[in-house]
């Protein structure tokens, strides 16, 4: 086994972790050095408990450990990158990461880095910062052993981000560490080193030759920090909010018309931000926090005696996050969700300002659908003033709309709102084949159920069906095989009627 320098700091002892304790056992066994790495050595440093993931650096072939441990543990076959020489074992709901002790570096244009095997010492020197670049052995001689080459224990304790090289060859050998710094100094809430900022700073253009699936995990991590926005500040502050989200760099700003300005949106995007941390800790609504305003640069205007406006800028702001959420190679369900409650986001706010009808409260519902609550969440947010007395008025306004949203959903059921008659039922009524006249009559069902017409029942709605269905058909029934109800409906010759419907008004 290589014999590594250590520190007199024993960072855990065997009764702390029976996984570790059993994995070391498993790696004298096998006459290999293993090392608890990184982050997780970080945080016990910091009195934090172990979590779920962790990395392990081996002295070897990590892949190859890698599999006879799984076997040891009886789980599935690790996954592995063999070109990386990793392996990710998952175990009772851990993640274990394995690695070879090696060095890698990034060519100037390519977004694959060169890797090359190497000891321990040569594993810490390529991580990423000193608070990060420390290690932990695993072995009978050296268990819970802390290695520090790189003094990250001062670091830890000035609570500051320094690289364990020169911070231009750290950020040029892997890019994303420029993002990963930002990150942490949100994360861990500690301050970057004056030399590492400075050279963060210039090397921006870098982050060009990461993928940006890279990009997106790390940018969702950062806002899963308690206060987002220190993060997001120091974005736009080093330049890389410019190469990340450049929509959001224009946020910034005021301008000024006479007597008339308008607050700077970029400051207001960020406290927004941080008020949904404090009530949600999914990263996609923080990100729908951070994206809601995004189209007021676009739809800004001055209007005299009435000041700036912003009208549209939820629609036209939908556009731009669907085109942002394809960019960040996000799923489709999640730009869906981010689609629907930025173009949503002034429906609540507006509804406070006006006599609430229920037909309008159902409406709402229905079209936000199981993201109801984050909406609400990201509205509650939204509301932001320099004036506390403003604040409260808008907050009181707003739990109103609240309670009455509640009340209207368990009242009419409006959860996974549509039709209780459906398709094949209003082809049967009204003796119709499949195609567009079915969409047509349920959403005139749909519409008179949201307007407060008819009770969300199914015997109502088909009473209800009976009753309207000679509207829709005539030119269109005629194409039709007659039945007695077709026959009936036909009566009286409908041809040219409307629709009962809002959407034929």
């Amino acid at each position: 086994m290589e014999d590594s320098p250590t520190n007199r700091v024993r960072v855990f002892v065997r009764s702390d972790s029976r996984l570790l304790d059993r994995l070391g056992k498993f790696a004298d066994a096998e006459g290999i050095a293993l090392y608890l790495v990184g982050g997780s050595v970080r945080d016990r440093l910091m009195k934090r408990a172990l979590g779920r993931e962790m990395d392990f650096s081996v002295v070897g072939d990590a892949v190859e450990f890698a599999g006879k441990l799984s076997r040891h543990l009886g789980v599935r076959q690790p996954v592995v990158f063999a070109r990386f020489g990793t392996a990710m074992v998952p175990y009772r709901g851990y993640r274990l990461d394995f690695v070879s002790a090696r060095e890698e570096s990034y060519q100037e244009d390519s977004r694959k880095p060169k890797v090359v095997p190497a000891g321990l010492e040569a594993d810490l020197r390529r991580r990423d910062f000193t608070v990060n670049a420390m290690a932990a052995g695993l072995n009978a001689g050296n268990y819970g052993m802390l290695v520090d080459l790189f003094d990250g224990q001062r670091d830890l304790a000035a609570r500051t981000l320094r690289t364990p090289l020169e911070p231009e060859q750290t950020f040029s050998e892997d890019p994303l560490r420029i993002l990963r710094a930002i990150r942490f100094a949100a994360q861990l809430e500690f301050g970057i080193e004056k030399q590492t900022r400075q050279a963060l700073e210039r090397m921006v253009e870098r982050l060009k030759i990461i993928s940006q699936e890279r990009i997106t995990e790390e940018s969702l991590k950062l806002l899963a920090a308690r206060q987002p926005s220190v993060g997001l500040r120091l974005m736009y502050l080093t330049g890389v909010m410019d190469a990340v989200f450049p929509e959001i760099s224009k946020l910034a700003g005021v301008e000024q018309v006479g007597a008339h300005h308008h607050k700077d949106v970029f400051e207001h995007t960020l406290l927004v931000v941080d008020q949904v941390a404090l009530l949600s800790e999914d990263p996609l609504l923080r990100l729908a926090a951070l994206l809601h305003d995004v189209a007021k640069p676009k739809t800004k205007k001055f209007v005299p005696q009435t000041g700036w406006t912003f009208h549209g800028h939820e629609d036209v702001g939908a556009r731009m996050v669907r085109n942002m959420a394809r960019r960040m190679k996000l799923s489709e369900d999640a730009c869906g969700k981010l689609v629907k409650i930025v173009a949503l986001h002034m429906r609540p706010i507006n509804l406070t300002h006006e006599s609430v009808t229920d037909s309008a409260v159902r409406r709402l519902i229905v079209d936000a659908g199981e993201d109801l609550d984050d909406l609400l969440s990201l509205c509650r947010a939204d509301i932001t003033s320099s004036k506390p007395n403003k604040v409260k008025k808008y907050l009181d306004q707003f739990e109103k709309l609240s309670q009455r949203i509640r009340e209207v959903v368990e009242k009419d059921h409006l959860r996974a709102f549509q039709s209780p008659v459906r398709g094949e039922e209003i082809m049967a009524v009204c003796n119709i084949s499949p195609g567009p006249l079915v969409g047509k009559i349920k959403t005139a069902l749909e519409d008179a159920i949201l307007d407060g017409r008819v009770a969300n029942e199914h015997d109502a709605v088909l009473a209800y069906l009976h009753e309207i269905k000679r509207q829709f058909l005539g030119s269109e029934g005629a194409h039709e095989t007659p039945s007695t109800d077709a026959g009936d409906a036909a009566g009286g010759n409908g041809a040219g009627s409307a629709p009962v419907s809002d959407h034929s008004q």
